[in-house]
């Protein structure tokens, strides 16, 4: 392997890391331009026989690798998300509803005209779809076909754990940064719609817990929560280990690492049918709820706790079958789909 580095400045990375700066993305193309550049050159020198340009997964900054010729070109896995349900900005905030409905509106005028995405989706032999919604919006706005690759993998245990099965609590966990995406209400509301005492939530995740607290304290369920703020990763392994369900309310997601990891810790999953997640979880690890409103989600959630509160069985059930998913998702399982995709892109162009 040949790697040729196009570093940035630290203030370029800092916006990187702050999601939602936009800022940024005056930047990133101007890196991608001298990519592209350093990439022209590298193919006037060496035989290359794929392009794959491979990026932080938003559709927005597609680069400028397509622009070289003669070569196949693959792009992605490529996030391309029309809208974030706004039905779920309840108690976001003025500032963020109107950011948020901003950024749906700007979204889908990018989809339909980004001249640039517009080029790469006609120059590759195939776009990869980090997520069934992706593959929506590029069957919608370019009529093309998308093979789907979530952007990321999973590690396979080669430890065996051991759930308690003959326990009355059902310990669920909750994990995620403390903001209006990752719905830490919805999960709240849901426990206390269970009206079963012996329901247990675990929360993991930095953020402001205050208002949180007291929408515990108001729905009765303070005693059925427990908070650990942001913890080390070997620990939030421990927990996830110790528990019986994971239960991750987000609705904007790329693919979450946390659901994999889940499946790593023979933890099942109750989650949306939506972004990454509702891609990896299928009926042999967790449950999905249809992707609604948050009254209807908070009763269907509700409704699959007590369940599964009730059938141990199926729960039990649901984490064995994680093993076998851990496999279908790996990081090795990946890498081979994608060289797959290498050698039918080269079969194309011959």
């Amino acid at each position: 392997m040949h790697f040729y580095y196009n570093p940035v400045p630290d203030k370029v990375r800092k916006m990187c890391w702050n999601q939602g700066d936009w800022r940024f993305y005056r930047y990133y193309r101007k890196w991608q331009w001298k990519t592209y550049l350093i990439a022209k050159e590298i193919c006037v020198h060496e035989r290359i026989d794929i392009i794959h340009q491979l990026n932080m997964i938003g559709f927005r900054e597609p680069g400028y690798l397509w622009k070289i010729e003669n070569v196949p070109f693959v792009w992605g896995p490529v996030d391309a998300k029309e809208a974030f349900p706004d039905a779920f900005l309840e108690g976001a905030g003025y500032k963020t509803i109107v950011f948020i409905r901003l950024k749906n509106f700007l979204t889908k005028l990018q989809l339909k005209y980004s001249t640039r995405v517009k080029e790469i989706v006609k120059r590759a032999s195939f776009v990869i779809s980090a997520s069934s919604n992706s593959k929506f919006s590029f069957k919608k706005y370019y009529g093309v076909d998308t093979p789907l690759l979530n952007e990321t993998g999973c590690y396979e245990s080669d430890v065996a754990i051991e759930k308690d099965t003959k326990k009355t609590r059902l310990d669920i966990l909750w994990v995620g940064k403390l903001d209006f995406r990752k719905q830490l209400g919805l999960a709240l509301r849901s426990i206390a719609a269970t009206k079963n005492k012996s329901v247990f939530l675990h929360i993991v995740g930095g953020g402001d817990q205050g208002r949180y607290k007291l929408l515990a304290s108001s729905l009765n369920i303070e005693v059925q929560c427990k908070w650990y703020g942001a913890v080390s990763h070997d620990e939030v392994q421990r927990i996830m280990r110790s528990c019986d369900l994971l239960l991750f309310t987000s609705v904007a997601e790329g693919t979450p690492h946390v659901v994999l990891e889940s499946f790593r810790n023979m933890l099942p999953v109750l989650c949306f049918d939506t972004c990454g997640q509702g891609d990896c979880v299928n009926d042999s690890v967790g449950i999905k709820i249809t992707l609604s409103d948050p009254k209807t989600a908070e009763i269907e959630f509700a409704q699959k706790i007590n369940y599964l509160y009730a059938h141990r069985d199926v729960l039990h059930r649901l984490s064995l079958g994680c093993k076998r998913r851990q496999n279908e998702l790996s990081w090795d399982s990946k890498a081979r789909r994608m060289v797959e995709l290498y050698k039918e892109s080269l079969i194309e162009n011959s």
